[in-house]
């Protein structure tokens, strides 16, 4: 679920894209919010999804319509197509002291995959001698997207000349990898091996585009994101600091429309839950 929750395609030295697939996509719905207040503050939140197969059309009435209304963009990462900016900030974290063996540092039942998984990338135990668990996990999530991940929503959304305000920067997100206990960082790499090993990305855009976020919610609690350390430390505490943000920007007299990764929509601890707490009434579009 990495490509829900990180806006970090592009930023990692093994950009991987598949051939694209011939296939019917269902009509697209995919979710929307409108945000609120009782004096008429305004904003709009969309859940994207950060890589897409070729030929997926998403965008609806109900999108352009939020879309134009709104007079500002807020996205995970404003500079998204800075690959050397996002290159050199994870490089900055990724590597420390020599490490055991990648193929080793998950449970013997995940070894399998992780095997499987690094053969696909072309990847050895070698190169990943003094990498940090957390950045081999990216590096091989991104050499396993079998998306192009030039087709990432927030990359069409930021290609609209909007103004944009990023509610992080590579740093932050990468920086807050780095400080996963070394248990919870094996936890995000055995994830990542059976998320690459389910192969479910055509099930997972087809809950994203039609909107379905039951079925995404399922996928996140099923892959690494069932861990409590993962999920406080990339998704709650990340979304309790977006959602500040975006009440900043509302107070602001913004109309801001916000799109991050899909799965900061999700639960009691996805934004439109966060929001409706302080006080905006939160309503489904899509």
């Amino acid at each position: 679920m990495i490509r829900l929750l990180l806006a970090l395609a592009g930023a990692l030295a093994l950009a991987a894209c598949g051939a694209p697939r011939d296939r019917a996509w269902p009509a697209p719905s995919p979710a929307l919010w409108e945000v609120s207040g009782e004096h008429g503050e305004r904003a709009w939140l969309f859940g994207t999804i950060h890589a897409l197969p070729d030929g997926v059309a998403w965008r609806t009435p109900q999108f352009e319509r939020a879309f134009a209304a709104s007079d500002l963009l807020m996205v995970e990462i404003a500079n998204l197509g800075d690959a050397r900016d996002g290159q050199r900030a994870f490089d900055a974290f990724a590597k420390g002291p020599p490490q055991p063996p990648l193929s080793t540092r998950v449970a013997p039942a995940d070894r399998p995959a992780l095997t499987a998984l690094m053969a696909r990338a072309g990847l050895t135990d070698d190169d990943f001698w003094n990498v940090e668990s957390w950045a081999a996990a990216l590096m091989l999530s991104n050499a396993a997207r079998a998306s192009e991940t030039g087709n990432g929503v927030d990359r069409a959304l930021l290609a609209e000349n909007k103004p944009v305000e990023g509610l992080e920067s590579y740093t932050q997100q990468f920086s807050r990898f780095d400080r996963l206990p070394a248990e919870d960082q094996r936890a995000l790499l055995a994830g990542v091996a059976r998320e690459a090993q389910a192969e479910q990305a055509d099930e997972r855009v087809t809950a994203w585009l039609t909107g379905d976020l039951a079925a995404l919610e399922r996928q996140m609690e099923g892959e690494f994101l069932g861990s409590p350390g993962l999920r406080g430390a990339l998704l709650v505490a990340r979304n309790r600091y977006f959602a500040t943000r975006i009440g900043a920007a509302i107070e602001r007299r913004h109309r801001p429309f916000v799109a991050v990764g899909a799965g900061h929509m999700l639960g009691a601890d996805g934004l439109p839950a966060l929001l409706a707490a302080r006080g905006y009434t939160v309503t489904r579009l899509r």
